[in-house]
């Protein structure tokens, strides 16, 4: 589907949703009435995100494998690891940093003299999960098929990166058959991916709908103060962002915007992030970007660079401690800020990945988790924004890896990999 045709979809359907939503939620006897209906919206969203899911194993592997086994080296993956590595690092740590200073400028919390529950038994995190050794050992399939079947991207991305280095020391030409073989599958899969986004506007409209049924317009009402503040902070970090990408791209970080707003929409509305990964790397193709880039700096993105959930974790936490009266000091929001850098790498698998950092941190320092009750009635509308700017985010880091290693295709490059795609395969294969 063209870009511009699939945002306008998306904006089509949005508004729809909102509509459709609100005569639901205006018009049903009792709010269990509302959220029944609403549910059935909900299945439209599933099915999408179903379909999303069943691209995303097959096209991260087959792409990482070929680019890998056409990379090289260990040497040459060490260091796109690495500059990939230190963008997410610093784009992190400048997230985290957004979120504090906010909070602090624009006080959120402050006077807002809620009575909260003593107790957060309800709110079902699993904050068992955040610790170092199981994310540790999380990252290594004992499975592949288990993890390709339950889309654990960071464990097909381990076995991807063992598997095309030993394909890449091959010499025979079976080397070539199977690396063919591969990139063949990751076009197919990338038509498939075009095929699947032809749904985006439907999810959209039932994500939406679904939204808007069950809490209507007045939640946003409510915690209108922190919506508004907290998308300022994301406002901000957008520009930062793209200025950063200006630096190393010029000009073309603009056009590179312009690709990829159509699965910034789809981000938005469905709040998922996993619903842009297989089109955002077609995009990225598209932009010049060579697929053994795009096939290991935004899986591994996927995981470590998430900008949009960094800056929540930091405003999130300020909030409830204006919203219960306690004080931080400078220091104990330094502290705060480093402990979130370590422990929020790497959750991006775990259910609610923001709240329940949040939640592990808040009483290293003091703060009541149940804090985290406040805003679960509007978190979907905070998670549009949040993963927007993970996509946004991680779309501009591949770009930029790729600049940094020179493989962006230019003119001539993409008229020699013409060339040789004009070639007898015989020939091809000598090469």
């Amino acid at each position: 589907m063209k870009s511009n045709r699939l945002t306008m979809m998306v904006l089509l359907a949005m508004a729809l949703g909102v509509l459709v939503g609100y005569m639901v939620h205006t018009s049903a006897a009792t709010p269990e009435a509302a959220k029944e209906i609403a549910s059935y919206f909900g299945i439209l969203t599933d099915v999408f995100l179903r379909m999303i899911k069943m691209i995303i194993a097959p096209l991260v592997f087959t792409t990482l494998v070929a680019g890998l086994a056409n990379m090289g080296d260990a040497q040459s993956v060490g260091r796109v690891g690495g500059r990939a590595l230190g963008w997410f690092i610093a784009a992190s740590f400048c997230s985290l940093f957004l979120g504090l200073f906010y909070a602090n400028l624009l006080q959120p919390g402050h006077g807002l003299k809620v009575e909260l529950p003593s107790s957060a038994d309800g709110l079902g995190l699993k904050t068992s999960a955040l610790n170092l050794k199981d994310f540790i050992t999380h990252v290594f399939p004992k499975n592949i098929v288990e993890a390709m079947a339950t889309n654990e991207v960071l464990q097909i991305l381990v076995f991807a990166l063992f598997f095309g280095l030993a394909l890449g020391y091959l010499n025979h030409q079976k080397k070539y058959m199977l690396v063919d073989m591969m990139e063949e599958v990751s076009h197919v899969m990338l038509r498939v991916t075009d095929y699947v986004m032809r749904f985006a506007p439907v999810g959209v409209f039932g994500a939406v709908a679904d939204t808007i049924a069950t809490h209507g317009l007045g939640m946003l009402s409510v915690f209108g103060k922190f919506m508004v503040c907290f998308y300022i902070a994301l406002a901000t970090l957008w520009v930062l962002l793209t200025l950063a990408g200006y630096l190393v791209l010029g000009r073309d970080v603009f056009r590179l915007l312009g690709l990829i707003r159509g699965s910034l929409l789809v981000g938005f509305f469905t709040a998922s992030s996993e619903s842009t990964l297989p089109k955002l790397m077609e995009q990225l193709e598209e932009f010049g970007i060579k697929p053994r880039i795009t096939g290991f700096v935004l899986p591994l993105g996927y995981s470590f660079n998430l900008d949009g959930s960094m800056i929540y974790t930091t405003f999130l936490a300020i909030f409830i401690s204006q919203a219960y009266g306690i004080e931080m000091s400078l220091t104990a929001q330094i502290t705060m800020l480093l402990v979130l850098m370590v422990s929020s790498k790497g959750i991006a698998g775990v259910p609610r990945a923001s709240l329940v950092v949040v939640a592990a941190v808040l009483p290293m320092f003091g703060l009541p988790e149940a804090g985290i009750l406040l805003i679960l009635g509007i978190d979907h509308f905070l998670d549009m924004g949040r993963t927007l700017t993970n996509v946004l985010g991680n779309a501009i880091a591949t770009a930029v890896v790729a600049k940094w290693e020179g493989d962006s295709d230019d003119e001539t490059g993409l008229q020699a990999e013409a060339a040789a795609i004009a070639l007898p395969e015989s020939e091809r294969l000598a090469a």
